[in-house]
């Protein structure tokens, strides 16, 4: 038994053993390998936001974009009604730049359109997230801004910026010719040249280039000479075969050899200029944002000062003449004229700036023409009509007769220049018509027409906007440029002087009223319904800045006028906040201006907030081909710095990006963070008669898109401004570096930057 239990036994230790043995064997058994699981796949790239998010199609423009994992290679996609790809420069996982081409074309009945971007890649299709860019039919909305007569005066040339075009127009027959020209046609010059032969120049804002044409070739076919972009201003000294141009990049004015292009010289001068005039060696340049006019050695260009009122220049008539002591700078001028016969200056403004005084008197616009002395750098008078808004002047040297043109209402005043001149009693007497130019039949009104006219009213020539004025070789013809109407009024001034000045006819340019909403916001915009002296305009030039004013009721102090270019998508507006809508200003700041005289219609309303809606920022000079920031930017005081290390520090050690985060750099884009009111320790007030200002610290942090073409800045204009003795001077022409040098703790720090690191974030700062 025992025997059979240890062969059982045996038996089982050898079956188990064999079951070891066939494990062992299956296990060692060659098999193939199990398939690797796939590599995780790369994180989907997603848009998150665009800026500036509103644009116009009146030229190329750059854009920022910001996301998460973008990668090279993608492409933004803009949707209907443009459907179209654009190249995207990505410079890292968070951000990206492009470049809208110039030929995005609209319906001319349209005025903006929403377009849906995304992105896409050649080989993913994975791209998500979306943003909204507004595109604004800037490209179908003309506006006559310039005008030039030929040297024979047979010929009218005017500018319409948004559509790359200057028209042609024969004076005697009122036949039109359009004649395309380069990127944004700013400022138009005529001249004959040493032999007597005929030029027309056209110089632009965006493409960078001064067109010549010689008006006696049988074609008109232009020779481009190079110049900086952002001319606004230019003016010909056909003896010494020179242009001159002002640019507001980087404020200066250049000397260009009219036949090779080659710079003679280049000066920087006050911000914005513009209005330039030339006597014999002497070049006048006005600045929009001091209200100086500084002189300059055309030979040279030489500073040889500036000319700007100041306490105790006389103001004859308008509402500020009782405050002369109280003047603390100029305002814009608008139009200058020199006068070789009475050896004087005449310039169009909104007046001598008036400061702080006890009276708490705070609207200062008392448009009107100064004298001034250039051999004596000084305002001699202001004579002020206290309505209105004075653009252009043309002047009869021999008649001794000026022309005013009042785009504010509907006019223009004939003057006795030598009157002018003559005496503050003299000058008081001086304006001997004033003419209005009444809009052509079928014209659309801002309201009824029994509204106008009446009450101490504007009336329904404030339609027409005339804006630009030419005189005839012999004296006998005006023609004033309409704005509004897309007209050219010819006046018979033979008998002005005996106030009988006259229009005789009115020649259409161009057809406007397909875009009439938004026309009639641009008649609200910048004219003077209620004959205070106030508009939109007078304040925001062009939608733009506009200097410094002692006004806004409550707290009453110095502000500086800030841009509304690009406003549309940061309410609210004002400080401390009073607005939160651009229909709400529309409706306030409306009324207000014409101390509801009348109050604004419903419709007036609607009109005013949508052209002021469409007012975008320009597009970025620092900007490369395909949009993004250079690699190295050199700023307006000659400095370098690169944008990309500026674009870390802005959202690193600086700490900006807290207070300002894109895509717009300001709290205020944002409904949950807007109006927020700061003291981050930045000056509160120019110290000027601080006794008749009512300080309050805090302010809305402001969009940095732009800043490159705005001064002074913060709301105190303290970086830029300087108070010197009872008036301002103007203290820096770059602000920004201004402004980092003052910098503390609780506004960034940038004081703890080292000379380099401040270069890179002000080379950032200057491409926002």
């Amino acid at each position: 038994m025992k025997g059979d239990i240890r062969k059982l036994e045996w038996i089982a230790v050898g079956l188990a053993g064999m079951a070891i043995l066939g494990l062992l064997a299956i296990v060692v058994l060659p098999r193939e390998a199990p398939e690797p699981p796939p590599p995780p796949a790369p994180p989907r790239p997603i848009l998150q936001a665009v800026g500036p998010k509103l644009t116009s199609n009146q030229t190329s423009q750059p854009l920022s974009l910001y996301g998460e994992n973008l990668v090279p290679g993608l492409r933004l996609v803009l949707g209907a009604p443009l459907s179209r790809e654009v190249p995207l420069t990505v410079v890292d996982a968070r951000h990206a730049y492009a470049r809208l081409p110039a030929d995005l074309t609209l319906p001319a009945g349209t005025f903006q359109t929403d377009v849906q971007l995304s992105l896409a890649a050649s080989t993913d299709p994975r791209p998500t997230g979306s943003a909204r860019l507004t595109v604004v039919n800037d490209a179908a909305f003309p506006d006559l801004t310039a005008m030039a007569l030929s040297p024979d005066g047979r010929t009218l040339f005017v500018a319409s910026p948004p559509t790359d075009t200057v028209f042609a127009l024969d004076v005697e027959s009122g036949r039109v010719e359009a004649m395309a020209v380069g990127d944004g046609p700013s400022a138009l010059a005529t001249w004959k040249d040493a032999g007597g032969r005929p030029w027309l120049g056209v110089a632009h804002q965006w493409s960078g280039g001064l067109w010549l044409y010689a008006l006696d070739a049988p074609e008109r076919k232009a020779r481009v000479v190079p110049t900086p972009t952002g001319v606004w201003g230019l003016t010909v000294d056909a003896a010494q075969g020179v242009a001159f141009v002002a640019e507001h990049v980087h404020d200066k004015v250049h000397a260009l050899s009219l036949e090779d292009g080659r710079e003679k010289w280049a000066r920087e001068v006050d911000p914005n200029p513009r209005e330039m005039v030339l006597r014999n060696q002497l070049l006048m340049v006005g600045s929009l944002q001091t209200g100086q006019v500084v002189l300059l050695d055309n030979t040279n260009g030489r500073d040889l000062g500036p000319v700007v009122p100041g306490p105790g220049v006389p103001i004859i008539g308008g509402p500020t003449e009782p405050f002369s002591a109280q003047v603390m700078g100029g305002k814009a001028p608008r139009g200058m004229v020199v006068s070789d016969r009475l050896n004087r200056l005449f310039m169009s403004s909104l007046g001598p700036n008036v400061g702080p005084n006890a009276q708490r008197m705070e609207v200062s616009a008392n448009s009107g023409v100064a004298v001034l002395n250039l051999d004596r750098n000084e305002v001699v008078r202001h004579r002020g009509f206290g309505a209105g808004v004075t653009e252009g002047l043309a002047l009869d040297d021999r008649a001794g007769l000026l022309y005013a043109a009042d785009v504010g209402l509907g006019q223009v005043r004939v003057l006795d220049a030598k009157a002018l001149v003559k005496s503050d009693a003299a000058a008081r007497e001086a304006v001997l018509q004033t003419l209005p130019v009444p809009p052509p039949e079928g014209t659309p009104y801002i309201r009824p027409a029994e509204d106008l006219g009446t009450k101490g009213r504007a009336g329904l020539e404030l339609h027409s906007g005339p804006r630009s004025l030419a005189l005839s070789p012999d004296g006998r013809s005006l023609y004033v440029l309409n704005r509004f109407t897309g007209t050219v009024a010819v006046v018979d001034v033979s008998e002005a002087r005996q106030g009988r000045a006259r229009v005789v006819r009115q020649w259409p340019v161009t057809d406007l009223r397909p875009r009439e909403q938004r026309r009639l916001g641009q008649v609200l915009y910048f004219t003077d319904v209620g004959r205070t002296g106030m508009s939109c305009d007078a304040c925001h030039i062009e939608g733009h800045t506009g200097g410094v004013f002692f006004e806004k009721t409550r707290p009453m102090r110095i502000y500086r006028s800030t841009t509304a270019l690009g406003s549309r998508d940061t309410p609210p507006y004002f400080t401390p906040a009073s607005t939160r809508s651009l229909k709400e200003t529309a409706e306030t700041v409306g009324g207000r201006n014409r101390y509801h005289n009348p109050d604004p219609l419903p419709s007036e309303v609607e009109a005013l907030a949508l052209y002021t809606s469409l007012l975008p920022t320009p597009p970025n000079p620092y900007r490369g081909a395909d949009g993004a920031p250079l690699e190295t930017v050199t700023m307006p005081d000659g400095k370098t710095g690169h944008p990309a290390k500026g674009l870390a520090l802005f959202e690193g050690k600086a700490r900006c990006a807290a207070c300002h985060p894109a895509p717009l750099f300001t709290l205020d884009q944002d409904p949950a963070t807007r109006g927020q009111y700061l003291d981050v320790g930045t000056p509160i007030a120019l110290e000027l008669r601080p006794e008749f200002q009512q300080l309050v610290k805090g302010a809305a942090p402001p969009s940095l898109v732009g800043t490159w073409d705005v001064w002074p800045l913060l709301t105190s204009a303290t970086m830029g401004y300087a108070v010197q003795g009872d008036r301002l001077v103007a203290a820096a022409r770059f602000p920004l570096r201004m402004l980092l040098d003052y910098s503390g703790p609780e506004h960034g720090n940038a004081q703890a930057l080292t000379p380099e690191e401040r270069d890179d974030l002000l080379a950032y700062l200057l491409t926002l």
